[in-house]
């Protein structure tokens, strides 16, 4: 065989690869039922006339006026979203926000609410099997501290999950987002059952997902394989925030689940320190972060997803003593109080990027479950360090 028959061989194996990786990534972004648009639709909206911003909310760092806060955007949702309520990621990150604030505020609405949701649903899981998005729903389940009977469908559906081998072609979770959505389950089902092959089973794919999206000279995930070679216009590479804030929050979620004797724990530790001590000097003026995090230049409007779980991870970490009070404190603080000027006199909580895979512009009225949640789950675990 020549020199040039061999060449267009392995350029026609190299392009058969690469359509086969295509394909795979693009049955694994596959969206659900109902489609894109009525994902979004059901999510949330950016509109026109929001109305003006609240003039009632207190910037001052005590559990009272945290709470408050708290209570007055989770009482604007709980009714925006009526008629819409289901099982996908996004509802189901409003869900961790929402049950966080029912138990901080006594306010039992909010946990009766995402309890319905639960029963409406038979307590299923998504219907796409191995996709991280689907199985975050199963968080909600577990928290609800549920019967063996309504946590089988999660159970199963986690044990399929567990006998699936590894895919060479692509990672089961080849998305940064997924490092919230499935492995806090993984981590809850483990330490409900008691039954360790849940947590090794996340960690595995934890470590595979990481190989392939964490970059070790900047401490960030990239989103997906997509932005390896890609650069902003300053010429930096791009990390978009709420990816980040996925990771971030996924991992304080993780760590509050995963045994202290747990071999691999102080990996998790490291690894969610060093994040954030390199978020937290990309914090802005404003204290909030952009889209982008290396080029806020590029999408200037303040972003509330990512920077409500930035918060929430932070405070979590300064609540838990992995992170140093003195350092974090002022981070948190600087990010709640740039939080309360995007609250809208309605409860309604603005700049929060619509559903994406990376940075993007939107309207100051844009407002997403998920968004809220995240704001939710910041200001119950920041009520938790406040008067101390």
């Amino acid at each position: 065989m020549n020199s040039l028959t061999t060449k267009s061989l392995l350029s026609s194996l190299m392009l058969s690869a690469l359509l086969l990786s295509s394909a795979a990534q693009l049955r694994a972004q596959t969206p659900p039922p109902g489609g894109a648009n009525a994902e979004r639709d059901a999510a949330g909206s950016e509109i026109d006339d929001p109305g003006p911003l609240a003039t009632d909310l207190s910037p001052k760092i005590r559990r009272a006026d945290i709470l408050r806060a708290v209570k007055k955007v989770a009482d604007w949702q709980l009714t925006a979203a009526e008629g819409r309520y289901n099982i996908q990621w996004t509802y189901a990150a409003l869900y961790d926000g929402m049950l966080a604030a029912s138990k901080a505020t006594g306010d039992s609405r909010y946990r009766d609410r995402v309890l319905q949701v639960a029963k409406d649903n038979h307590w299923q899981l998504g219907p796409r099997f191995g996709h991280a998005d689907d199985e975050a729903i199963g968080l909600t389940y577990l928290a609800l501290e549920s019967s063996p009977e309504e946590l089988a469908p999660t159970r199963e559906g986690m044990d399929k999950l567990l006998a699936r081998p590894d895919d060479p072609k692509t990672n089961l979770w080849w998305w940064c987002d997924a490092l919230y959505m499935a492995p806090p389950v993984l981590a809850q089902l483990a330490k409900t059952t008691g039954d360790t092959r849940y947590l090794n089973f996340m960690d595995h794919e934890w470590s595979l997902t990481t190989a392939a999206l964490y970059d070790p000279a900047e401490h960030l995930y990239y989103r997906d394989n997509r932005f390896l070679t890609m650069r902003e216009a300053n010429g930096q590479k791009i990390f978009w925030s709420r990816g980040n804030g996925w990771v971030l929050a996924g991992l304080a979620l993780v760590l509050e689940r995963m045994p202290a004797s747990y071999p691999a724990r102080a990996k998790y530790v490291e690894l969610f320190r060093t994040m954030a001590e390199r978020i937290a000097p990309l914090q802005q003026p404003d204290g909030l972060w952009r889209s982008s995090l290396l080029d806020p230049d590029a999408y200037p409007a303040p972003e509330i997803s990512g920077s409500a779980f930035f918060t929430f991870a932070m405070a979590w970490g300064i609540h838990h003593h992995i992170l140093d009070r003195r350092k974090f404190m002022p981070v948190v603080t600087r990010a709640w109080r740039g939080m309360l000027t995007h609250v809208y006199a309605t409860g309604r909580l603005g700049s929060i990027q619509p559903i994406g895979g990376e940075p993007g512009k939107f309207k100051p009225s844009s407002s997403f479950v998920y968004g809220v949640g995240a704001f939710l789950m910041a200001g119950t675990e920041l009520a938790e360090i406040a008067d101390k």
